[in-house]
């Protein structure tokens, strides 16, 4: 996660607010494709996926077994698809490849958000949530030490790495609209082509070309940095911004714990 840099290391960022679940959602998606086209993002797709669901005991202490749910999502994206958002029942996310600044991506999310809402309105927002992925690409002559802050370069051992991983999870306070913030870290090493967690799309974006080009295996790592807090939220954007600016000053400052000197040095 980065602001501005020449050689920015962040591949890919998603936004997303959380809202009481619309069931009808299908009666309203043709009104708010219609004003998000007219805002930027003319291209629309429908996306039919499956969720597994692991439910609890059922009537009379019956155990029920794992479900598959079929779920509809809607994709609004940008003529050159280097943003877009994904629609759901009970959310809008807004994702890129193209990072600029916090600003502009705080800004879109609220957009989307204020679309659904002046078409459906909602009672409230359930959750907010930032997710950036950095890529740590050393240039040559260099290792993936030398971007790491101590305590993140896994085990040395006489053999070839193939796969290292490092998970910090915190609870942050003091945020406007929620009482408590979870903070989650993970910082993964490994030697293969740059690609996105198990639990993660593009949603049919294109790669920055910095990017792009990174087909061939390689050591390198990812930094996944995912902070979010629930609590039922007014939808009020000044206010709903105030929140999401306070999680991402704490992503900018674990950005800053996980990374190095020299890091910013090189994406500087």
């Amino acid at each position: 996660m980065s602001e501005r840099m020449s050689n920015a290391p962040g591949f890919y960022a998603l936004a997303q607010a959380r809202f009481n679940p619309v069931a009808a959602m299908d009666k309203y998606v043709d009104q708010i494709q219609d004003r998000l086209r007219q805002q930027g993002y003319p291209l629309y797709a429908p996306q039919h996926i499956t969720h597994l669901v692991i439910p609890g005991s059922g009537p009379a202490n019956q155990v029920t077994g794992p479900q598959i749910q079929p779920i509809v999502l809607w994709l609004m994206t940008r003529s050159n698809r280097t943003a877009g958002f994904i629609l759901a029942p009970s959310a809008i996310t807004y994702h890129t490849t193209h990072y600029q600044t916090h600003d502009e991506f705080i800004s879109e999310l609220l957009r989307g958000l204020t679309a659904v809402h002046e078409i459906v309105r909602l009672d409230h927002v359930a959750r907010l949530g930032l997710r950036y992925l950095d890529a740590i690409l050393p240039r040559p002559g260099e290792s993936v030490e030398q971007y790491l802050a101590g305590g993140l370069h896994g085990i040395e051992f006489n053999a070839d790495r193939r796969y290292t991983m490092a998970e910090s999870v915190f609870t942050t306070k003091e945020h406007p609209l929620a009482p408590s913030g979870n903070l989650i870290v993970r910082v993964t090493r490994m030697t293969a082509r740059l690609g996105f967690p198990p639990d993660i799309s593009s949603g049919g974006l294109v790669m920055h070309p910095r990017f792009a080009e990174e087909k061939i295996p390689r050591d390198h790592a990812i930094i996944d940095t995912d902070h979010y807090a629930e609590g039922i939220m007014p939808v009020d954007r000044d206010k709903l911004n105030e929140q999401l600016r306070s999680l991402h000053t704490a992503i900018q400052a674990v950005f800053a714990a996980t990374t190095s000197d020299h890091a910013r040095a090189a994406w500087a």
